[in-house]
């Protein structure tokens, strides 16, 4: 059982999950890409308990996703603006965006990732170092160098199936 922990505790996904995998942490952030910054905003937006707000967006700003900032000393007020490491994440949510429309939007698309200038629709997609576009097909996990023996043979294990 510890085996399958520390390979869990490895794994960029378990990882991120354990930042972010929560509903109302992904909401939080999907608010906080799109501009907005106040506990009454989010609140606003979200219907969600103060309770629940104050401690998802604690663990937001203590996995470095945002940054809490005061804007009045009195009474005591802040915002909170997503850091580097929160923008990247704009690329899962519109990941999430893309893979929600095509497999739950029985009814029609209600958002869509669009290009600014145009308005024609885009899709997120895999791209090498040099900017050409890669298929998943054409793709493959492979141990990085920090994986331990543990992820190795899992990696192995998982491309030796059929």
């Amino acid at each position: 059982m510890q085996r399958k922990s520390l390979i869990s505790d490895e794994c960029p996904i378990a990882r991120s999950l354990e930042r972010v995998g929560e509903w109302w942490s992904i909401l939080i952030m999907r608010d906080a890409l799109q501009g907005l910054r106040r506990f009454d905003e989010f609140s606003r937006s979200l219907g969600i308990a103060p309770n629940m707000l104050t401690r998802r967006l604690s663990a937001l700003v203590e996995a470095g996703m945002l940054e809490r900032r005061a804007y009045s000393e009195r009474p005591p007020r802040y915002e909170y603006v997503p850091t580097a490491k929160g923008e990247d994440f704009r690329m899962v949510l519109m990941s999430l965006v893309a893979w929600g429309n095509r497999h739950y939007a029985e009814e029609g698309t209600s958002v869509e990732l669009v290009e600014r200038e145009t308005g024609r629709p885009v899709q997120p997609m895999l791209a090498s170092a040099d900017g050409q576009v890669v298929g998943f097909d054409q793709c493959t996990l492979q141990p990085g160098p920090a994986a331990s023996t543990g992820m190795r043979e899992r990696l192995a294990w998982l491309d030796a199936k059929p």
